[in-house]
């Protein structure tokens, strides 16, 4: 096995660890050197994948670890619109508790909200 395939096997165990809200063994991964900020094919961060998959503290741990809140993927969706789009209170105010801003991305979390008449996260 090259040095390529076994560091995308490594991502992809990161990314199935992020969708799965397996915090400790995630940041293991993170504590071993890889990238807090690592993306997919799509752009998806691990904290972008956490937050659309609803795990707060997953979210929480990467923010503490230095991930970027704000990241958007390829499509310029933040994880904070994500969040607000599934309605996922606990990772929206883990979000905002991290500085996401609400404005970020396209469509933004504030107008997610709107959209669908969420006046929580309004």
């Amino acid at each position: 096995m090259s040095d390529n395939e076994e560091f995308r096997d490594i991502a992809e165990a990161a990314f199935d660890l992020a969708r799965a809200g397996e915090t400790e063994r995630l940041l293991r991964f993170v504590e071993a050197g890889l990238p807090v900020d690592l993306v997919n094919g799509s752009g998806d961060t691990l904290l972008m994948l956490a937050a659309y998959h609803g795990h707060a503290a997953t979210v929480t741990a990467l923010a503490a670890a230095g991930a970027d809140v704000d990241r958007r993927n390829d499509r310029d969706q933040s994880p904070l619109a994500g969040a607000v789009f599934k309605d996922f209170g606990e990772v929206v105010a883990a979000l905002l508790a991290a500085g996401a801003d609400p404005d970020a991305g396209t469509p933004s979390a504030r107008q997610i909200a709107a959209m669908f008449d969420r006046d929580a996260f309004a």
